[in-house]
């Protein structure tokens, strides 16, 4: 049986209470949560908290599950997409700081994953960020395995706008990745929270790697894209991806719905499915921003009931 959620970024100007209750009252079983530091975001869909960490007591706790209880939610995942490998030290040091404190909130919340991403240095090559990965990314899942939690990295390029090319700003990119993200790291807390819609822009296939990663597979984003053919033959993929792809809700783009969660129950996958709302065509009002949740829920109920 899968979870339907969403993702919580979309209603970054409600608060918990707020978005806990519109889940409630529109069927939903589950949020995923963002947890960004308090402050100014530094991108699109960044910046969002819903559960501050550096306030969570004893008290805030309780509030935050006598408000799930009462709502009948619970939380998919709490999420944190920084750059935890970013070049400029200070920043990497207080992004792993923050992922440090988030695992230690799920834990204490009692929050099964922490959903992030591994981060790059743009303008290294593959072999050169993994090294870094290698450096940097066991202590953290050392953290996450001492608290018993898993950590879903999300397979999204982070390469749109110019300061994140030519490489962009999350490794995790393909498969080919994976398999070398999980020889250096073999730990079963170590896993994905797969997005399809990232696997159609770069070419490659969104289904095949569910069967290939059945076992890392923690959390689930849906995100459709429409990839443009004509733009894509005008600029080639050397190009920025948004002058060739457009991210859309479920079922206005070309991901494969339908094949997509027969795989899903194929390999057994039981959790959550979070809604993921990045399509400017529903930005403009609060209004068209839940309409873009709704009509979502309302086209993946056919592949979920």
């Amino acid at each position: 049986m899968l979870d339907l959620g969403f993702v919580s970024a979309i209603l970054a100007e409600k608060s918990f209470n707020e978005v806990i209750e519109f889940a409630s009252d529109n069927k939903f079983k589950c949020v995923e949560i963002m947890c960004w530091p308090v402050g100014k975001a530094e991108r699109r869909y960044a910046g969002v908290t819903h559960i501050d960490v550096d306030m969570l007591d004893e008290s805030y706790i309780s509030e935050i599950h006598s408000i799930l209880k009462k709502n009948n939610i619970f939380i998919s995942g709490l999420g944190y997409y920084p750059n935890p490998l970013d070049p400029d030290e200070e920043k990497s040091d207080y992004y792993i700081d923050h992922i440090y404190k988030v695992i230690k909130a799920a834990s204490s919340l009692g929050v099964e994953v922490v959903n992030t991403f591994i981060g790059r240095d743009p303008e290294k090559s593959v072999a050169d960020n993994l090294r870094m990965f290698k450096k940097k990314w066991p202590s953290i899942m050392k953290n996450a395995e001492e608290h018993n939690i898993k950590i879903g990295i999300e397979n999204c390029p982070m390469f749109f706008t110019r300061d994140e090319w030519p490489g962009g700003k999350n490794l995790a990119t393909t498969p080919a990745i994976w398999e070398k993200m999980f020889e250096i790291i073999p730990s079963p807390a170590f896993g994905l929270n797969y997005d399809p819609s990232h696997m159609i822009w770069q070419q490659m296939d969104e289904i095949e790697p569910i069967y290939n990663f059945k076992e890392k597979l923690f959390h689930i984003h849906l995100k459709d894209v429409e990839l443009h053919k004509d733009k894509l033959n005008r600029v080639g993929i050397l190009a920025y991806p948004l002058e060739y792809h457009t991210p859309k809700i479920p079922g206005l783009g070309h991901v494969r719905w339908k094949g997509f969660f027969e795989a899903l129950k194929t390999v057994g996958y039981s959790g959550p499915v979070c809604i993921e709302v990045e399509d400017k065509a529903f930005e403009d009002s609060e209004e068209n921003i839940k309409k873009a949740i709704l009509q979502s829920r309302d086209y993946l109920k056919q592949f979920i009931e």
